[in-house]
């Protein structure tokens, strides 16, 4: 984690600006988080649980910025291919910058309910912080087990957003700002705590489940990753709090040693 340093407030002359920092652009918020402590950790986990060998297909379904794909390519090495697939196209020229020269990378444009590959065709398949967003991660999980070979591995990360802890004097305030993420900010909020039971609905057989804790102690990064600021004034005007108890709370947690967790499921799954 970085150190420590003071969260942007609006000041007294400026009563009617947000609290926190603006929406971040999608492709930096990902590569930024992608390289915390937190995020390195759990990615090293998964990419050891799927366990790359060279000469494996590997899909990464949902790749972004392409952040994972350099990795998959070394462990699947010169005899191997991977595929990274998203929908975005700003998403995936990122990925192409990211991925320049290596030649055993391919990027796909596609949605996840209907992955451009063919069905049996991968040996390895990953998604991280993918399904909490899609609109029925059934649906995807049923998609990556037709593209799946027979025993191939499926790793799998989710948050749990009902998990979010945010440490404050005014608990109930930290309280109202998770209940609004869960209920209104993340599509599948508790998509973490369901994999498990969801990859083996989708046909799988569940190997592995395990959860980390990310930890932020630095108020300003928190901000910028959880939407502290933004999504505490958003629930104040949903009436999940009042205004001025938001910027109370919001005010306060740079104040002094800054908490922030949640939990993380990664499952891996075989085919």
């Amino acid at each position: 984690m970085t150190t420590p340093g003071p969260m942007t407030t609006p000041g007294p002359r400026d009563p009617t600006a947000g609290l926190g920092t603006g929406r971040p652009e999608q492709s930096a918020y990902m590569l930024r988080t992608a390289a915390m402590e937190a995020g390195r950790a759990y990615k090293e986990q998964l990419l050891g649980l799927l366990d790359l060998r060279p000469g494996h297909t590997a899909l990464d379904a949902g790749c972004g910025p392409g952040t994972d794909l350099p990795a998959l390519a070394e462990r699947v090495g010169g005899t191997g291919w991977v595929i990274g697939v998203d929908r975005d196209a700003a998403m995936l020229a990122e990925a192409r910058r990211r991925t320049a020269g290596l030649d055993r990378v391919e990027l796909r444009e596609g949605d996840l309910n209907a992955l451009p590959v063919a069905d049996g065709s991968v040996d390895r398949a990953k998604t991280d912080r993918v399904l909490m967003h899609v609109p029925d991660p059934a649906a995807v999980l049923a998609r990556l087990h037709a593209a799946a070979a027979p025993g191939g591995l499926v790793g799998l990360v989710e948050p749990d957003w009902d998990t979010l802890v945010v440490d404050s004097e005014d608990l109930d305030t930290s309280r109202a700002f998770t209940r609004y993420t869960v209920t209104e900010v993340v599509r599948n909020a508790t998509i973490g705590r369901s994999l498990a039971r969801l990859a083996e609905q989708a046909g799988f057989t569940v190997e592995t489940v395990c959860a980390t804790t990310p930890v932020l102690r630095d108020a300003e990064l928190a901000d910028y990753t959880l939407g502290l600021g933004r999504n505490i004034e958003r629930a104040a005007a949903a009436g999940y709090v009042t205004e001025a108890r938001a910027r109370r709370w919001f005010t306060g947690l740079a104040e002094g040693p800054f908490h922030a967790s949640f939990t993380l499921v990664t499952v891996l799954a075989r085919r």
